[in-house]
């Protein structure tokens, strides 16, 4: 497990997250397994701090099917993508929190690159969680694409967790 940024820098508006007394905590999570150890990870970190944990699966369009459509997703194919993201959700939640029932997950399921996505969440959290590798993984490498991304421009610290 790696930790980037102070927990007492600001945030994005320049007040501290931790004014409130109540602090946030996000965590990406995409159904693989080392993201399923980091949601295991922040929930373990939420239920110890008492601060508030949200479950984010960001999903796109892959380019290899071409560009995405321009302007709005057609309703039923967006509700049909975004009913099977908050499948995957919620099985990571259940493997993840099994001997944590009384963890409180909120459930984010948004459109966009994961990356990018996670740090968009980042400006309102106090700490980010990501697992060291998602799907995309290139064997031999330390962290993935996403994780890097993050640790260098997310608002908020952040927690990276490698499988264990």
């Amino acid at each position: 497990m790696t930790t980037a940024g102070n927990a007492t820098e600001p945030s994005v508006s320049g007040e501290p997250t931790f004014a409130s007394g109540h602090e946030t905590v996000i965590v990406g999570v995409d159904g693989s397994p080392p993201s399923t150890s980091a949601l295991a990870w922040a929930a373990r970190y939420a239920q110890a701090t008492g601060a508030s944990l949200r479950a984010v699966l960001a999903w796109h369009y892959p380019s290899a099917a071409g560009l995405p459509p321009v302007g709005h997703t057609p309703e039923p194919l967006r509700s049909e993508v975004e009913h099977s993201r908050f499948e995957i959700l919620d099985k990571a939640i259940e493997s993840a929190c099994r001997d944590l029932p009384a963890i409180k997950v909120d459930r984010k399921v948004v459109y966009g690159h994961p990356a990018q996505a996670l740090i968009d969440e980042s400006r309102n959290a106090d700490l980010l969680v990501v697992g060291s590798k998602g799907h995309g993984g290139f064997t031999g490498m330390m962290l993935g694409s996403v994780s890097t991304h993050c640790v260098h421009h997310a608002s908020c610290p952040v927690t990276v967790v490698k499988r264990t």
